[in-house]
C-alpha cells in the first residue's frame, strides 16, 4: 500500500497545520482513521494530526490478542512518541484483528506514511456512531485547532484581546 493520491484527498490548513485528509475513511474525533477492507473488516489507524500532537512515534505496544472481542472505548494498546504516551482505544466493536506486521518492522511508519502502510490494526466488526466522513472530520479540526489557539491567550493577552 502506498500514499494516498492527492486528488483523493480534501487538503486541510488552518495555523501551522496542513494535511490531506482521505476522503475514503471515517474519522473518530478521537483522531482516528478506519478504512473498510471489505464488508465488516476494518483498518484503523492515527490521523496526521493524531501523530503531530505525538511527535516522533518510537513504540506501540497492543495489550489485546488478536481474536479478543473489543468494545468502543476499550484500551487496546499504547503508542509512545517523544511529545507523549498515548492509550489506543477500539473505535469499533467486535473482534480484534491484530496489528500491522509493517509497523513490526518500522514503526516510524505511523508518522511517514499514516494513511498508508502506517495503519495500527484491524477490526472486524462495526465502527463507532460517532465517526464522521472527511467534512465531519474537517469541523472537528477545526474546533480542535480554534481550541488549542483559544488557550494560548490567558491573562494579558486575553485582556488586550477583548476575550
Amino acid at each position: 500500500m502506498t500514499a494516498v493520491p492527492p486528488e483523493r484527498t480534501v487538503y486541510y490548513r488552518r495555523s501551522r497545520f496542513t494535511t490531506h485528509l482521505p476522503v475514503d475513511r471515517l474519522y473518530s474525533p478521537a483522531h482516528y482513521w478506519i478504512l473498510e477492507e471489505a464488508p465488516g473488516i476494518w483498518r484503523v489507524g492515527l490521523t496526521r494530526f493524531a501523530t503531530r500532537m505525538l511527535g516522533d512515534i518510537v513504540e506501540f505496544h497492543f495489550t489485546v490478542a488478536s481474536g479478543s472481542r473489543v468494545e468502543i472505548g476499550d484500551e487496546v494498546g499504547t503508542v509512545e512518541g517523544m511529545k507523549a504516551i498515548s492509550s489506543v482505544f477500539a473505535v469499533g466493536t467486535g473482534q480484534f484483528l491484530g496489528d500491522s506486521p509493517a509497523l513490526r518492522q518500522d514503526v516510524t511508519l505511523v508518522e511517514s506514511d499514516c494513511y498508508g502502510e502506517g495503519w495500527l490494526s484491524k477490526l472486524s466488526g462495526q465502527p463507532a456512531p460517532d465517526v464522521v466522513d472527511v467534512h465531519g472530520y474537517v469541523a472537528i479540526l477545526d474546533a480542535t485547532v480554534d481550541k488549542m489557539l483559544a488557550s494560548r491567550y490567558t491573562g494579558k493577552d486575553a485582556e488586550e484581546d477583548g476575550r
